[in-house]
């Protein structure tokens, strides 16, 4: 970094307040909501039509990140990195894993609730097994893609790793050197990967589920209730992506140009260098924004968690009790059971 342009102690006091505030306040949500989320989805995982194999796969990408949230609050809150160079880059992978992963899955949900409605009855147990096999090779293209993000960085010296104090971990890894071509040919990937691909589709699906709104209640999906749900769905798909990704992925070529000194201006390197953690944590916030999707925008979700919706082993508990109550009154637990 340019000593000449800005203050590294300023700068990097901001940066670690901003992350420590951010990541705990999302920690609770984000791990009680995709605890929850996981637990109604395994419940119902044969129920794949409406994407819920999709959003099952999202929820474990969130719990990821999440999990990994804890470590990043220490070392933000000490400014030192103690648990070792592996477990450093293991963290600062899952970061790039659950946000790759979650844009992944947010476009598969979209093209997934815009087909059922379009074309419903195209949707069998072949196109069930293939959503499985999506899900599959989605999360071996995002490790194996993402992979670059921990090669790219380097620690400082190895003997930093084992005596503790002055360890730096995260986006402060300093960066290796490369081309300026290889690093230009990164960036744009990135982009059309994180960023453009994934807009188009949400895009569309969301415009071709508004447009059959226009259409009269007829064909294999008269329900125009069940159409506006499926549109609510994808618009908060496309909430989630342009809160969450767009503006990191705007920010992003801006700060590797400032990390590898290719951005001189000095007023300019300030404001990317404030401007880009602030992406970076809605990035993150995804992780307690998908859970909302679920909760507020599926009425099947809410309609699981019902009574009369539960599965037997969930009313258990409420069975039993009734059994007790009724017992001095004369009734048999036989009686009430049956």
């Amino acid at each position: 970094m340019n000593q000449s342009c800005d203050s590294r102690d300023n700068l990097r006091v901001y940066q670690h307040y901003l992350y420590a505030v951010v990541y705990s306040v999302i920690l609770a949500p984000g791990l009680l909501g995709n605890v929850l989320a996981l637990w109604v989805f395994r419940l119902y995982v044969k129920e794949t039509k409406k994407a819920v194999v999709f959003m099952m796969n999202l929820a474990v990408a969130d719990l990821l990140q999440v999990l990994s949230l804890p470590l990043r609050i220490y070392y933000y809150l000490n400014n030192s990195w103690p648990f070792g160079h592996s477990l450093c880059m293991i963290c600062f992978y899952l970061k790039y894993v659950n946000m790759y992963a979650s844009i992944f899955f947010l476009a598969c949900v979209s093209v997934r609730r815009c087909e059922l409605i379009i074309r419903p009855l195209r949707y069998n147990s072949f196109r069930r097994k293939w959503d499985v096999l999506i899900c599959v090779l989605g999360w071996c293209f995002v490790c194996l893609a993402c992979l670059l993000f921990p090669l790219l960085r380097t620690p400082r010296a190895q003997d930093d790793f084992n005596n503790g104090s002055s360890l730096v971990c995260f986006a402060e890894l300093p960066i290796r050197n490369i081309s300026a071509s290889a690093a230009w040919a990164l960036m744009i990937i990135a982009e059309l990967m994180g960023l453009v691909i994934p807009s188009i589709l949400v895009v569309a699906c969301t415009c071709l589920t508004a447009r059959s709104l226009r259409h009269p209640a007829s064909g294999p999906i008269p329900d125009r209730g069940e159409k506006r749900r499926s549109l609510k769905m994808v618009l908060s798909c496309a909430g989630v992506f342009l809160v969450c990704f767009v503006p990191y992925h705007i920010t992003m070529p801006l700060d590797f140009l400032v990390k590898t000194n290719s951005l001189k201006n000095c007023a300019l390197r300030d404001f990317v260098l404030r401007c880009h953690p602030i992406t970076l944590c809605l990035a993150s916030l995804n992780c307690s924004l998908d859970p909302l999707m679920y909760y507020f925008m599926t009425d099947e979700f809410w309609r699981r968690l019902s009574k009369h919706e539960l599965p037997d082993a969930m009313n258990l508990t409420r069975r039993l009790s009734c059994a007790v109550e009724d017992a001095p009154n004369g009734n048999s637990t036989t009686e009430t059971s049956q």
